[in-house]
């Protein structure tokens, strides 16, 4: 049940960028008159942790749902692992191996953590209580359980405890770690440390760094830039329905993202470097 990368592939050559697993091009979204999405692209490489962020109105929700299936474009191509995907639904994406944690989380609080991470995976006994019954294991469901979110490193109580009775951050460590052991490809983040004091963001942060170890690309929403700079390989900046700049906390500093975002500065899309790499 541990997640895995979505196929074995050769090593990049030294100083070559990762290959590109998951892709849009030219997106176009409109809403009667107003288009959220006016030709943006997006480029997510294997094993890396990309940050999408954007003033509000930039369009960056509606680019995640295109994505997550959640939103069907008007025009434009979404690609995964280099084939042309068309999702009608999240389920859709899902099916793909691609999970989504949503800022509602999706939790059944009355329900324990264990129950939580298989919710809407539930395993049934074997033989006919499983499939006659539909009874459900809730033993093994409890074992693997702990042994994902031991392997994920993310500390909780007894695995058997309501989500109810969990503080903000624990309840948002169960919705991302049912993503990262059910991902096949990859995960996509919807603002995990909103509402999250720093000690919960901090755990939060530090599962999507276990995410990304375990080999699996993360895709985050989030307006919180100095949480970005702390664990984004790269920074997709949008505005005005387009992707405006595509950097890295190296390359640019806080109060340079910033700028770019809210239109202070010129975006540098495409940026020179990038495309020649992604190439």
């Amino acid at each position: 049940m541990s997640a895995q990368p979505s196929s074995p592939s050769s090593s990049p050559a030294p100083g070559a960028a990762p290959r590109v697993v998951f892709e849009a091009r030219r997106i176009v979204k409109r809403y009667g008159h107003v288009t959220a999405l006016n030709g943006a692209d997006f480029e997510l490489r294997a094993g890396e942790v990309l940050a999408v962020i954007g003033d509000n109105g930039a369009g960056k929700s509606t680019m995640i749902k295109v994505l997550c299936g959640a939103v069907i474009p008007d025009e434009g191509e979404v690609f995964l692992d280099g084939q042309p995907v068309r999702f009608q639904n999240p389920l859709d994406a899902r099916k793909r191996g691609i999970e989504t944690v949503f800022q509602d989380l999706a939790v059944a609080p009355a329900l324990d953590i264990a129950t939580n991470l298989f919710l809407g995976r539930e395993v049934r006994r074997p033989g006919p209580l499983g499939s006659v019954f539909r009874l459900l294991d809730k033993g093994r469901m409890r074992r693997e359980a702990e042994r994902e979110m031991a392997e994920l490193k993310f500390h909780l109580p007894a695995i058997d405890s309501a989500v109810e009775n969990l503080s903000g951050g624990q309840r948002q460590g169960v919705a991302v770690a049912r993503a990262a052991i059910f991902a096949r490809r990859l995960v996509i983040m919807d603002e995990p440390t909103a509402a999250l004091g720093v000690r919960e963001s901090g755990q939060v942060l530090n599962l999507i760094r276990t995410i990304r170890e375990r080999g699996l690309p993360v895709i985050l929403i989030s307006h919180n830039i100095p949480h970005v700079f702390e664990v984004a390989d790269r920074i997709h900046i949008m505005r005005l329905g387009r992707r405006a700049a595509l950097t890295t906390p190296q390359r640019h500093t806080m109060a340079q993202v910033v700028a770019i975002m809210t239109g202070a500065v010129p975006g540098d899309e495409p940026a020179a470097e990038e495309t020649a790499d992604a190439d």
